[in-house]
């Protein structure tokens, strides 16, 4: 295990700094590392060599010997320079937060498409950071073009990462017009989605699971869920059937924090568009977290920055079992609920229902008896309330949306 110390550096433009500390604390246990000691200095804005102070580098130098660390973690992003400064200074391997969460989706991610939207974000951040931080890319030694008269191992590191970005976004295009093309689908066969967003840890796969629990025809899989920073990183879609007869298409997508470097926000845009194509967007907030609203606010800004616009957005107030009492959150319309007892759930579950088909009305239909196929096909994806056989067929008042009002608009009395 790497045994590190963190430092973050507060300014008078730094908010929520005690927080975010706490924070970088937990994402380096998430990513299996023993915290030994928490450095902070206060100035009014990052030195130009590195970052903190003179002083502060050498009473850090002199904790890596005494607590036998092998690991430095800043809060912030670092600059190439800051970084082969800070190394050589403190004679000791220097990472920021942008890394640490980067080394964590490295570790969680499982699919093919987790994996590449990863190794893209790391390579993209590498780029500039070549010197000094990375001193030995693996790479193809011989072969065409491998080495040019006088290019230096520099040139060759970065000539071999932009390669690597090229052959990443070349594999992420075909897997993404895979993912456009069943979201496609799924709009022309007027699928409706919601799309579960959120802070991480916050209970979005929980709450998947849960509404899975509801569903009449319970044959997925459960997803993982765990308490901890980014559980799970793979995009989960499953289909919920409410007793009414209504469908619809769950998704879980991946967890946002604070400072979230902006590489990975980029490499996982494809993923990220299920929440621009959803019909509706569940925000979990975890209403124990004494940050609840601020992590609310993080999210709020992504999905802002993601230009997700004209969707009605549901936020869900997460772990009220953890809760003393209600918390006091300024989000509209909202619902408090648990997703591991379940309280609340019945009422998440109506809301839901109740939005995604606010557009349905209620018509009387007058099938004919050889049009059996449409009464069995309404039977198994409409909400049919009364059905009355008369002599000159099947009188049924059901909801319809506009879709398949149009298409039977001729049987409509």
């Amino acid at each position: 295990m790497e045994k590190a110390i963190l430092v973050g550096l507060e300014t008078p433009s730094s908010a929520q700094f005690a927080y975010h500390m706490e924070e970088l604390k937990n994402l380096a246990k998430a990513c299996g590392i023993e915290v030994l000691e928490t450095v902070t200095q206060r100035l009014d804005g990052p030195t130009s060599a590195t970052y903190i102070g003179v002083g502060k580098v050498e009473e850090i130098k002199q904790m890596i010997t005494t607590l036998e660390a092998n690991l430095v973690i800043f809060d912030d992003e670092l600059s190439p320079s800051h970084i082969r400064n800070l190394e050589k200074g403190l004679e000791a391997k220097v990472i920021d937060r942008t890394i640490l969460i980067l080394d964590i989706f490295a570790s969680r991610a499982k699919t093919k498409e987790a994996m590449l939207q990863v190794e893209l974000a790391q390579s993209e951040y590498m780029l500039p950071r070549v010197v000094g931080m990375y001193s030995s890319l693996s790479r193809q030694k011989s072969g065409t073009g491998s080495k040019g008269p006088g290019e230096t191992k520099l040139e060759l590191d970065k000539r071999f990462l932009r390669n690597k970005i090229h052959h990443i976004k070349e594999e992420l295009k075909t897997i993404v017009s895979v993912r456009r093309t069943q979201r496609e689908k799924r709009k022309k066969d007027q699928i409706l989605t919601v799309a579960l967003t959120g802070y991480t840890n916050s209970g979005k796969s929980t709450i998947l699971n849960k509404m899975l629990e509801y569903s009449v025809q319970n044959t997925e899989k459960y997803v993982f869920e765990k308490d901890m920073l980014f559980a799970t990183l793979e995009t989960a879609t499953r289909s919920i059937s409410l007793q009414n007869n209504h469908q619809f298409l769950v998704t879980d997508t991946v967890g946002f924090i604070s400072k979230l470097p902006h590489h990975l926000v980029d490499a996982f845009k494809s993923t990220l568009e299920e929440i621009k194509e959803a019909s509706l967007i569940l925000h979990i907030v975890d209403g124990s977290n004494p940050q609840a609203m601020n992590q609310a606010l993080v999210v709020d800004e992504v999905l802002h920055s993601l230009e997700v616009v004209n969707i009605p957005v549901i936020y869900v107030i997460n772990k009220s079992d953890l809760c003393l009492e209600p918390p006091s959150l300024k989000l509209d319309p909202r619902i408090t609920i648990s997703a591991l007892t379940g309280a609340g759930f019945e009422r998440l579950m109506k809301l839901i229902d109740e939005t995604l088909y606010s557009g349905n009305r209620l018509v009387t239909l007058l099938l004919p008896y050889g049009k059996g196929q449409i009464y069995s096909f309404l039977n198994d994806h409409a909400n049919i309330r009364k059905v009355e056989y008369c002599n000159d067929g099947i009188k049924i008042e059901v909801e319809l949306n506009d879709h398949l009002s149009s298409l039977y608009k001729e049987y409509i009395l």
